[in-house]
Formats: C-alpha cells, structure tokens, sequence
C-alpha cells in the first residue's frame, strides 16, 4: 500500500485517527540538570517535567537494556486511546510494557524512526 501524500498544511495522518502529541524522547550523552535515574532501564532522564515542548532527555548507561534505535535515534511518542489497535501490524520494538499502574506503553519503527505510543488507563476503566 502506497503511502497518501500530504501538503504542508495538513496534519499527520495518526493525529486524523486521533492520536494526540505526548513528547519527544532525545538521546544525549550529556549529565543534565535535574536528572532522574531509572535503574531498571538503565538510563537517566531529564526535562519532561518542565518542558512546555514535552522534550525529554535520556542519558543511557553503557549496559542499558534499552534497545539500540532508542538509544541513538530521537524518537517522538503519542498517546492513543487503545493501544492494541494501534499497534495492529506495526512492527514492534520489544515488548508492550506496562511502566507504572495504569500506562501501557509500546515502541513502534516507522521508516527506520523509534515512535513510543501510550495508553493511559483510570481507575475507572
């Protein structure tokens, strides 16, 4: 199937299936202000809390089992209302994960680019 051209004013297809900006995950190699560390990652992480862009930094130790791609490459992440939908024949960069309660959280490759979608669940749901 051949990818639909789009004009400069239009918007990405996902945010047309509804899928809403959440942040922007950027490899650094840099000790950051402010940073927190996620041992069972590996990798610190910086800037989310006050970014007004939603800009993270992520800083990986050498043993981090963090897949290489996400390692080196910026990757953008959305969130989506079900994630097993959106996820539906997309090729899988690991497995979906659950991070805290209530997050569901997949990486996805699209032309050779990490692209990180999470659900976010209530109580309620």
């Amino acid at each position: 199937m051949e990818a639909a051209i789009r004009e400069d004013h239009e918007p990405p297809a996902v945010v047309t299936r509804g899928w809403r900006y959440h942040h922007m995950g950027i490899p650094t190699d840099r000790p950051r202000a402010g940073e927190q560390y996620l041992a069972h990652l590996g990798m610190h992480v910086s800037g989310f809390e006050t970014s007004p862009y939603g800009i993270e930094w992520m800083r990986f130790e050498p043993d981090s089992p963090v897949s290489e791609l996400v390692r080196t490459v910026p990757h953008i992440a959305f969130e989506v209302d079900d994630l097993d939908v959106e996820i539906e024949g997309k090729e899988l960069l690991g497995d979906v994960s659950e991070p805290s309660e209530g997050v569901r959280v997949a990486m996805i490759v699209d032309n050779g680019a990490p692209v990180e979608l999470l659900e976010f669940r209530t109580r309620s749901d």
